[in-house]
């Protein structure tokens, strides 16, 4: 099977620099934008299902690819939602680091085995990550091609399990409406291409693009 793993487009929390987590803010203008154009590459690629994250910015964006392939089956995974972010939830960076010091300076040392107080580890997201994706390979095998309409954290936590990266090391980093692809096969599984933005030079051009991966 062959994924297109999409991050979901700008969401109305990435443009105030906000940390959103399992929280559900719509996407904003621009992600609104993005996601039409994401939708678009799938004009050409074959696709025969969409598997999408049930939050807000994930299936909305999933909803304009399935307006371009009408054809896909739509099916939610649960797994796939974003890190459960706790205390950190709804708010930015500073306020965090003001807040929240300590648990701040945990997370941003990158500690896998940190649980964020009421929520999740870099860890158990991995663990998770992973389960959505052998959900999707092992329920649904008679798909050739498929997208994957998720999330930075989850998407980038499910590769480096499938990819056997350790917990510790972080190389991975997706833009909203990047496209990365996995193939697999018997033998193995294979990132292809990782945070592929070419279609997106139009939308993104002179605008203030939102960051952060929760």
């Amino acid at each position: 099977m062959h994924l297109y793993c999409v991050r979901h487009g700008e969401s109305e929390y990435n443009a105030d620099h906000r940390i959103q987590g399992q929280l559900n803010p719509s996407l904003s203008e621009l992600g609104r934008l993005q996601g039409k154009a994401v939708a678009e590459v799938f004009q050409t690629v074959e696709i025969e299902a969409i598997f999408t994250s049930p939050l807000k910015r994930a299936a909305e964006t999933a909803r304009f690819v399935a307006e371009m392939v009408p054809s896909a089956e739509f099916i939610e995974i649960e797994d796939l939602q974003e890190l459960n972010a706790g205390i950190f939830q709804g708010l930015r960076w500073d306020e965090i680091a003001e807040r929240y010091p300590e648990e701040a300076k945990r997370w941003k040392a990158q500690e896998p085995d940190f649980v964020i107080p009421q929520g999740e580890s870099r860890r158990q997201l991995m663990d998770r990550g992973r389960k959505a994706m052998e959900t999707i390979y092992e329920n649904y095998s008679q798909f050739q091609k498929a997208a994957v309409i998720a999330h930075g954290g989850i998407l980038t936590a499910a590769f480096k399990s499938l990819l056997q990266i350790p917990a510790e090391i972080n190389p991975f980093a997706l833009q909203n409406c990047s496209i990365s692809q996995l193939a697999r096969t018997e033998e193995r599984i294979r990132l292809i291409s990782l945070n592929q933005v070419w279609h997106l030079d139009q939308v993104n051009s002179g605008r203030r693009v939102g960051s952060g991966d929760l």
